[in-house]
């Protein structure tokens, strides 16, 4: 039988990355870490070393008393559980209401189900700071500020996590719908345990997003929480050294928020796997 003449030919070395592609990537990562390592390295020196020299972060010796200062305050691990119940609720909040919310967009039939998906679509578009005065009032009126609820709740309002989990859910194929439904299974069935298995990834994605704007969200916990007891970890800290502008603890400064960006990095860490999945799978659909 004659070869095939239009089957590929692997060449040795094909595949390889050029050097100068690696070069440029690895220059590539080297700008995006710079701030990173630089902040680690200005944590890591006295606040005494680096009045008038921030030069100095490059010089030995270094020390870990700007850590030890943050762990030494009363409060700073009632903020930070505080921030990990608020982050870890409204993540779970968001999961649920937006899985549900999704499916029903993506499988239901309802009347006004386009227009309230536009609806949802325009949430996008309103900015935090255009609700935070009636969002105050409302909260004040209800008693729940200084509460836990009253910093989970504004959370759970998801309109992006909506829009994901919708578009996510229509590149199912409705195919395993029909065979459900043949079986005698419910919507609630199909929902539960034919569907949304099989948006994990995109749920460990929305996940991390949430968890992560939870954890670094400022504005709100500033208004909500007036008791120190009930400070996120990123007011807790900021209440610890308000004046940055005239700041000379710099180590101080730069360990908190090493210190603060810590969980979200162990959070990343574990999902990265989950994330990939999802885009590549959302790309490929």
């Amino acid at each position: 039988m004659a070869a095939d003449r239009t089957a590929p030919v692997f060449r040795p070395g094909e595949g390889r990355m050029r050097p100068a592609t690696l070069i440029a990537l690895l220059l590539a990562a080297a700008v995006m870490l710079a701030p990173l390592i630089w902040t680690i390295l200005l944590s890591l020196k006295s606040n005494q070393a680096l009045v008038g020299n921030s030069g100095a972060a490059l010089q030995f010796p270094y020390t870990l008393e700007n850590y030890w200062a943050i762990l030494s305050g009363d409060q700073v691990f009632r903020w930070l559980l505080n921030s990990l119940i608020v982050s870890i609720g409204t993540t779970v909040g968001v999961l649920a209401l937006c899985s549900l919310a999704g499916y029903g967009f993506a499988r239901l039939e309802f009347p006004f189900r386009r227009t309230l998906f536009v609806f949802v679509l325009l949430g996008l578009a309103i900015p935090e700071q255009a609700v935070i005065l009636p969002q105050h009032q409302l909260f004040a009126a209800l008693h729940l500020h200084n509460s836990y609820p009253g910093l989970i709740l504004p959370g759970l309002a998801g309109p992006f996590g909506v829009f994901f989990m919708t578009q996510y859910f229509r590149a199912i194929p409705r195919d395993l719908d029909e065979a459900a439904m043949l079986d005698g299974a419910s919507r609630l069935r199909i929902f539960w345990s034919v569907l949304l298995p099989l948006t994990l990834p995109a749920q460990a994605t929305l996940g991390v997003f949430t968890f992560l704007a939870s954890w670094n969200s400022y504005w709100w916990p500033l208004i909500s929480a007036t008791r120190s007891d009930m400070y996120t970890l990123t007011v807790g800290l900021a209440s610890a050294q308000m004046n940055y502008a005239q700041t000379s603890g710099l180590g101080f400064l730069m360990a908190q928020a090493v210190f603060a960006s810590v969980p979200i990095f162990i959070v990343y860490v574990l999902f990265q796997k989950h994330i990939v999945q999802s885009m590549a799978g959302t790309a490929t659909r």
